[in-house]
Parts: structure tokens; C-alpha cells; sequence
């Protein structure tokens, strides 16, 4: 499940790379390493939240 999503996660960049999203901050082809932080961040409190449980 894990290569799953970083295999989504740099489909979604190389997509992004060959046409932008459009999305909110996300509107130029340099804002690809955008998707890679939030992916991040979103691990990094994942693994927060289920420290404290």
C-alpha cells in the first residue's frame, strides 16, 4: 500500500509537471515539489496521531 501511494503521489507531480492542476497554489509547472511537502506533512501527522493513541 505504501509504493502504491508514492507511485501515485509522483504521477500526480509528473502530471502536474506536463499540464498544471489549477488547483490553488498549484497553478505553474514549478509547483510540483508543492504536492511532495504536503505529502510530507500529511505523513509526518499521521505518524504524530498515532504516536499519542
Amino acid at each position: 500500500m505504501t509504493k502504491a501511494i508514492g507511485l501515485l503521489l509522483l504521477l500526480a507531480m509528473l502530471v502536474h509537471i506536463i499540464r498544471p492542476l489549477g488547483l490553488p497554489g498549484l497553478r505553474r509547472r514549478a509547483d510540483f515539489w508543492k504536492i511532495a511537502v504536503a505529502a510530507i506533512v500529511i505523513w509526518a501527522v499521521t505518524l504524530l496521531a498515532r504516536d499519542l493513541t
